[in-house]
Order: structure tokens, then sequence, then C-alpha cells
């Protein structure tokens, strides 16, 4: 085994520190200082059907800057990418992209960029990062995953991860015999919405969410901020509601860009959301304005939805949320009137109070009232081009185990909290009852998660009692000032991926393929795996020379190639099939009453339980996001840091008053456990409630490297120290924190 004589792992700024170079490294140092690509004859690339003209090359691919996957078209000259536009034949973008999409060329030749395969050592008693060849990265990772597998068990090893890219990640990591892995976007976004709609339809609203909000005529966000969560296929369909007449209610103690279109902005008391959708149930039921015709054929528990909801109408909500009864109850008419083309957004960022699968359930059950699943001017079906797996997939097969089992703890989590495998790295964290920690080595891909979990020191106390931490990343976020080996990833505009075949409107393929060789020292996530798979001695593992060749494989069973889809603009389709409307849950309806939460231990049936006032004082901090950033994943980018290059936080101009606060003045937020922020600047506003501030996400960082983002505004994140985990599926509620003002 490898030694290096480091008994802590300290964080390391790897830009104050400078990076050791070796005799390994040497052979790159002097294309680096270029920005030349240094790559395998393996990597080059495969642009079939794509034509050249006066070293011009216009090439189809789709997005990763967010979940949106969105499509689009690289200009390219001389080998270099010099403009990105949405592609105008791809069914999501429709030819139009966000400002973060259409900044992916700011991503792409960021100077920040990781460069080189770094590990960690101590020099001069300091601990350091050493430039290393890739050759010597990968083979100490393999053999410290060698270690681990034969000492603690396969499932010790744990996989976090985002992205398309992180699917050869899975292989690999079934293939040593772990499924000891999972998304952060479980339990800190999406999870408990998919869950809450699982257990009411046995069917989720899909992602990209299968909403016709072109043809709604009203549309109810409860603290949904489209407009400001830059979703470019929502977005661009909600504005064509809005042109063709759809009312709008927004439900929101801020007043976002959404509510300036609303003709009903509540500014509902945070926390009192299930209140108001109880209310909503109660008006639709007792004045008869919810589709009959759906309710009665497709539901199930009807009869028990009545009586549950007898007593809560907008008198009984409107104390608790801060609502005028009058107001709860016209809103509850509007959409009641205008049903089956009446929505509640279901959202997606749902971690909130710790009860959010039954406030998912909620929204869910209130959207079964108006009648509008299945609908082509409601939540569509869609439909999915179904593509078949590489046929020449390896044989080798593990059966993978985990180290715990999420359901154990969670009845209806479908993976494994994010949180619960940072804190299974931590002896008795996770279970009190044993002293060895259940995950010993971890392998962060592309997750930035001192920013995405919750109270973010338990990275910190993990990463002392990892044997192995690997952080993958095309940036120095702060993740990769933990780790072990910290090894450069490229973008998705130097890679190829999975084909995407989401469930939509008209069913489709698309491919992302690299539009310019990797920069750098950097390497595609699939080529890391299969080579960090050949150093573990599972060189079967990957059945491939390159993913180019997976790809081909795929489109030659449906009877294209990679050539062909190229010529028909980075984009397959067909007709959609009509489906029948069947659901996936013990009754085969609508489950308005839920007997499986029943017989879990759990209400059949949302309840509105008031969630804990402020300290005195202090003020409720919540979050969201700019129309120009996602996450960190943005906030280093040349482009997108002109347009928005810092965060404020929101405070009622009342609240200014009292605490001395100036529109403008530089302030220091103080959570309840102590916890101080950096300084941000006061964006005094009438926009928002005075019990409430607010700030945009993804702010605040600590790594010098990031020259065009370290130290701009606050980090929300960092002052979310306590969380209320839902028990149903394991999502952390992150809106239980609260702050006050340090001039």
């Amino acid at each position: 085994m490898s030694k290096r004589n480091i008994s802590r792992r300290e964080f390391i700024d790897i830009s104050k520190t400078s990076i050791i170079g070796t005799a390994a490294a040497a052979t790159v140092g002097r294309e680096l200082l270029k920005g030349k690509s240094v790559i395998a004859k393996d990597l080059e690339l495969r642009h079939d059907g794509i034509k050249e003209k006066g070293g011009v090359k216009v090439i189809p691919s789709y997005c990763d800057v967010c979940f949106m996957t969105c499509g689009i078209n690289v200009t390219v000259k001389n080998g270099k990418a010099i403009k990105l536009e949405g592609n105008p034949d791809h069914p999501l973008s429709k030819g139009m992209l966000c400002p973060r999409g259409t900044a992916g060329l700011g991503q792409l030749y960021d100077p920040d960029r990781l460069k080189t395969p770094l590990m960690r050592t101590t020099f001069m008693g300091k601990q350091r990062y050493r430039a290393v060849s890739w050759d010597e990265a990968l083979g100490y990772i393999a053999e410290k995953m060698n270690h681990i597998r034969k000492k603690y068990g396969p499932q010790s090893l744990a996989l976090i991860k985002h992205g398309k890219a992180a699917a050869p990640w899975v292989n690999l990591w079934h293939a040593i015999g772990s499924a000891t892995e999972g998304h952060p976007s479980f339990a800190q976004c999406r999870g408990p919405r998919d869950i809450g709609w699982m257990l009411t339809y046995g069917d989720s609203v899909g992602s990209p969410e299968r909403l016709a909000l072109d043809k709604i005529k009203t549309i109810a966000f409860i603290g949904g901020h489209l407009g400001e969560n830059m979703h470019n296929t929502t977005v661009q369909d909600y504005t064509l509601g809005l042109q063709n007449g759809a009312k709008n209610i927004v439900v929101d103690p801020r007043f976002s860009t959404a509510a300036s279109k609303a003709k009903y902005w509540l500014p509902i008391k945070p926390g009192t959301d299930t209140a108001l959708l109880l209310a909503w149930m109660h008006v639709l039921i007792y004045e008869n304005l919810y589709n009959k015709e759906f309710v009665q054929k497709y539901t199930y528990g009807f009869d028990q939805l009545k009586a549950h909801v007898k007593d809560m109408t907008p008198e009984w909500a409107s104390p608790y949320t801060g609502i005028p009864a009058q107001s709860i109850r016209e809103t509850a008419r509007e959409l009641g009137k205008a049903a089956p083309q009446a929505l509640v957004y279901p959202g997606r960022h749902y971690t909130w109070y710790g009860d959010d699968t039954q406030r998912a359930r909620a929204v869910a059950m209130i959207n079964a009232l108006l009648g509008n699943w299945g609908r082509d001017d409601g939540i569509f079906f869609g439909d999915k081009f179904k593509v078949p797996a590489y046929s020449k997939k390896s044989k080798h097969h593990v059966h993978a185990k985990k180290a715990f089992e999420q359901t154990e703890r969670y009845p209806f989590a479908s993976d494994i909290p994010a949180q619960d495998m940072i804190l299974a790295a931590i002896p008795g964290r996770y279970d009190a009852t044993k002293k060895e920690a259940l995950i010993k080595g971890m392998i962060v891909f592309s997750t930035n998660l001192p920013y995405t979990v919750p109270n973010g020191n338990m990275v910190d106390e993990a990463a002392q009692h990892l044997e192995l931490m690997v952080a993958i990343d095309t940036m120095p976020a702060e993740i990769t000032g933990y780790a072990d080996v910290v090894l450069p990833d490229t973008t998705y505009l130097e890679r190829h991926d999975t084909l995407n075949t989401p469930t939509w409107r008209e069913p489709f393929v698309s491919i992302r393929q690299p539009v310019v060789a990797p920069l750098y020292d950097s390497k595609p996530s699939w080529w890391i795996a299969k080579e960090l798979a050949k150093k573990m001695g599972l060189k079967d593992a990957f059945n491939y020379n390159h993913f180019a060749d997976v790809i081909d494989d795929q489109l030659k069973q449906i009877g294209s190639s990679i050539k062909d889809i190229n010529e028909k603009k980075g984009v397959l389709k067909k007709e959609p099939k009509r489906k029948e409307m069947k659901f996936g849950t013990p009754s085969k309806k609508v489950e308005l009453y839920s007997q499986m939460l029943k017989d879990a231990g759990f209400d059949p049936m949302p309840k509105f339980v008031p969630p804990l006032d402020a300290p005195a004082g202090y003020f409720r901090i919540i979050f969201g996001r700019a129309p120009q950033h996602t996450f960190t994943r943005t906030t280093n980018n040349p482009m997108l840091t002109k347009l928005y290059s810092e965060n404020t936080v929101w405070v009622n101009p009342r609240v200014c008053q009292m605490n001395g606060l100036k529109d403008g003045s530089s302030v220091v937020l103080v959570n309840q456990s102590g916890v101080k922020s950096n300084p941000v600047k006061v964006q005094a506003t009438e926009r928002i409630r005075e019990d409430v501030v607010y700030m945009v996400h993804g702010f605040g960082r600590k790594d010098r490297r990031l020259r065009q983002a370290y130290g701009r505004g606050a980090s929300d994140n960092h002052l979310l120290t306590d969380y209320e985990v839902d028990p149903i599926m394991g999502g952390t509620g992150h809106n239980v924190n609260f702050v006050t003002f340090m001039k």
C-alpha cells in the first residue's frame, strides 16, 4: 500500500499552496501552459456525418448545465468552439437556450479549470497537492479500492454522483460489487416530489416535467420560481401560456418573477403550504368545483378525503398561512372553474420542512381533483423512444450489495440519501451500535458536496475517517480540497455521454458528442472509469474501446448510426403512441387515501403540522436560484459572472429599519447555531415578508483558484446547519434555519 504519512485530511485551497510538479507531470506541463489538448489516440474526435466548410463545422449535442438536456448546436472553427445556440430541431430547446446554456463556452474555456491529476502529499510539514500522471493517479486509486474491497467488502465503497456522465461509474460500481451509490438530488431536491406522486399515481411527472403549460388556463405555483429557475423548455411553454391568457396564482413569501405575472400573489407564512392546499381541497369538494367524472372513474378514497378536509376551511387555514380566507376561497375557485385545464405546479426542489412527501401528495391530490392527469392540455403522458442496451455489454457481473438498506430507515426511499452515505463514513453516526464506519472509500463525481448537503461540516468530518476520497470535477470546487486524489473531468462539450431519451410529447433520441478535443490533461468520465477498471483487474467490465462505439451500436439496433443522427441534426424522432389511463398503485387508481402509507405507520392523507417559529430577533432563511446560475457549477463562469456576479440578502425595509440596515450595505448573517456567513450586501425590498430573508444559492466560494467567484457574496448552504429528515423517504428539509444580523 502507498504511504503518505497523513493523519488528518486537511482542506487544501489549491491555489494557496503551490502544486508541486513532478517528473510524471512534466510530460504534459508545457502543453498545459499553452492550454492545448493532451489526449490519447482513442479520444480523437468522431464527427461522422457532419460537413465542414472553410474550417467551420456546426456540431449538434445536448446541454449539461442543468437537468433539462436541451439540444444545442456548437459552431467550431479550426478546432475552437466559437458559438453555442439552441438547436431548432430539438423538441426541448426548440432553438432557444437559457443564459446558462448559452454560456457553455465560458465553462469550456474557463482558465481556472482543473488541468491535471493531483494527489495529496506532505511537503515541508504541510499538506499539498502534487501534479501526477494519470497512470500514477489511477494506480493509487485502484490499489486503495482493492484493499478496501478485500478488507471491508465492496459495499464499503460509496459513489456520490451527478448527471449523465455518471453512467460509466455506476457500471464500474456494480462490477466491483457495490450498490452504495446515489444522487444528492434525491434527498436534497426532487425526491419528496417523485415519491409523493408515485404514492398517489404510481407514476411521477417526469424530468423534464410533462406539463402543458402552454395550454393551461389557470396555474398555481407553490414556491415554484419559473423565470428564476430557468428551466428552458418549461419557461418557454409557461410564456406561451401567459401569451394565450393563462391566469396565474403564486404562493410564495417572496414576490418572485412568476409573482410579477400573476393575478394573485399569496405571500404565505413559510411552512404553512399544506394548510393552504387542504383548504383549497375543501373548497373544490364542498363547492362542487372538482372534476366529478375523473374523480369517480379514476380515484380511490374520495369519501375519506372529503371527510378529512370537512373542517379545513379557508377560515381555518387563514390564521396559519397569513392569507385572508377570501383570497384562499377565490384562488381555489379560479382553479376549479378552469378545470381540467387547471394545474397546481408540481415543482422540483421540495426539501423544505421534513414533511415534504406529504406536501407533494397534497399537490398531486389537488391535481387529481382538477382532473388534469393524462391530458394533452394538462399533465400529458407523452411517449419515449426506446433504445436497446449496448449489445456487447460485458458479461462481468457481480451481485452488488449496499452498505445499508435505505428502506429500513425510510420505507419508501428509492435511492440512498446522500447525507446518509456521508454519515456512514463516520464511526457511529449512521448506526450508533457499530464502532466501525460502514463506508471506507468514496468517489464524488461532479458534485460539490459542501454546498449541496445541509450541515456541510459533516463532509469535513467524514473526510477524516475515509481511507480514500476521490473528487472528479472540471473545476476546483470546494469538494476537491478534501480529496486524496483530484481528477480533471472534461466538460460536456468535450465528451460522448449516454443517448438522451426522455418521455416527451414527441419521443426522440438526441446525441451528446465532443465538439472539441479535451483541453489540458482532462479526460472524459467513461475513459477514467474504464482505465480504473483495468487497474483494478476488471478490464472486462468495459467491453468497448471508445464510448462512441456504445452509442453507434445502440443506434444501429434501431436502424440508425452516429452518421445518420448527425445528418438529422442530432435528433431522431418518431410519432407518439397514445397511452391508456393506467395507474401503478395497489388500487390501480389515483390514491387520495394511501393504504400503503397507513400500513407503514404514516398518515394516509396529508395533515398540517404548524412549523416552528423563529427565535426572537431571528428570521427564517430561504433560498432559490438566479436565471444565470446553476448551483455552484456556474458561479465562476466568466460569461455569467458579468451578468450576475454575486448574491444579496433580501430583507424587508421595515426589518432593515429596526436593525439599522441600509440598502447596499454589507452585513454578516449569524444563524441559530452561531455560524456566520461571509459579508453579503443587503437588498432592501418590499418583495419579501418581514419574517423571512432570501438568498440566491451557490455563492460565497472558498477556493482562491476560482478567480471569478472567490469572495463574492455569501453561502446560504453554510447557514443551513439544521435540517428535518422526511421519515417517508429521507429528504432533508432545509427551511428550518434562522438568521440574525451582525453589521
